[in-house]
């Protein structure tokens, strides 16, 4: 079975219904509202931005650029954006969900789109969520395949039910590839502040080393910054998460949970210009290539061949539904604890 690294999502969409919008390179004018932690916080933000160079690089076609630093300037940078002439607007974040809703039922003709939301319904509105779980599930496997000490650990950013997920996925997993594993958590904090504060990540981190933690999973974002340098700094392990996070400590990321967020921003960019923009959810799992694992020269020396092929069976089977795994926000519970 082939690795997941470097697989592109194929925008496999479930309930995908709305209008069809007619693209012209004319008049096309796209714009990104980034969220919390901005775009450079090497994870969330970083991997939308990298979808949007990489659409740049290739067509020629600027992108005009907004970074959220506070929660009142979501709607006002998004109607700006409107102001200012733009075509399709991007917005990243379930945190922006009130703001595109409504945005984007004053102005009909303009084409919205963002990510990690599944629950509007504006006709000219693309959501794009993922099943972080079956990711998480993966990387939690490594994990306990390779503790040593027979504990690990998981630094989540905000406490909600997005990244109770990533924590419950990687539970899931971990206990699947060890039943003994011993498993800790900790979330960051309740309001946006918890996704770019690297100093308590590190607290967090280290408290979990202390408790007997050798491997720590973050879903954090820029928090998750102080998570990877903690981790190296005593001598463990993390595993990043979002964007590839393998190079910011080679030899001590064990892996990075991929969330192929660069090509749900590339898409939706693309699509717009070239006439083919729909509405409705695109939903993306390990079958839509749309999450995974990274296997890369920073990490491959920690990641034996029977980790791997336990992993890439594991995946096979969560493909082809004889695994299930648990998604938290179902029922906002976790079976395993």
């Amino acid at each position: 079975m082939k690795s997941f690294l470097f697989a592109a999502v194929t925008a496999a969409a479930t309930a995908v219904a709305g209008v069809a919008f007619a693209g012209s390179h004319g008049n096309f004018k796209p714009a990104v509202i980034y969220d919390m932690g901005g775009k450079f916080d090497k994870s969330f933000n970083e991997g939308v931005y990298n979808g949007i160079k990489r659409f740049t690089d290739e067509t020629g076609v600027e992108v005009m650029e907004f970074e959220v630093t506070n929660e009142a300037q979501r709607e006002q940078a998004m109607r700006r954006m409107v102001q200012r002439g733009a075509t399709v607007v991007l917005g990243v974040g379930f945190g922006q969900a009130d703001a595109i809703n409504a945005v984007a039922g004053d102005n009909p003709d303009v084409m919205f789109s963002i990510i990690d939301v599944n629950w509007l319904n504006q006709p000219n509105l693309r959501q794009y969520a993922f099943k972080e779980h079956e990711g998480s599930y993966l990387v939690g496997m490594i994990a306990a395949n390779f503790s040593k000490s027979g504990t690990v650990g998981f630094v989540g950013g905000m406490d909600i039910p997005l990244i109770r997920a990533f924590e419950c996925g990687y539970k899931q997993g971990a206990k699947a590839a060890n039943g003994d594993i011993r498993l800790l958590g900790n979330m960051t904090g309740t309001t946006p502040a918890a996704w770019n504060d690297p100093a308590k990540g590190a607290e967090l981190t280290r408290s979990q080393i202390d408790r007997g933690a050798d491997v720590v999973y973050q879903a954090a974002g820029g928090t998750g910054v102080g998570v990877i340098q903690a981790a190296a700094d005593a001598g463990k392990y993390s595993i990043g998460v979002d964007s590839n996070q393998n190079h910011m400590a080679p030899g001590s990321v064990l892996t990075s949970m991929l969330k192929r967020v660069d090509v749900a921003a590339y898409n939706t960019l693309k699509d717009a210009m070239d006439g083919n923009f729909d509405a409705g959810v695109y939903n993306l799992g390990l079958a839509e290539n749309g999450v995974g694992w990274a296997l890369d020269e920073n990490n491959a020396a920690l990641i034996s061949d029977d980790m791997k092929a336990a992993v890439e069976a594991a995946a096979a089977g969560i493909i082809s539904g004889d695994i299930v795994v648990h998604d938290y926000r179902a029922d906002n519970t976790c079976p395993v604890e």
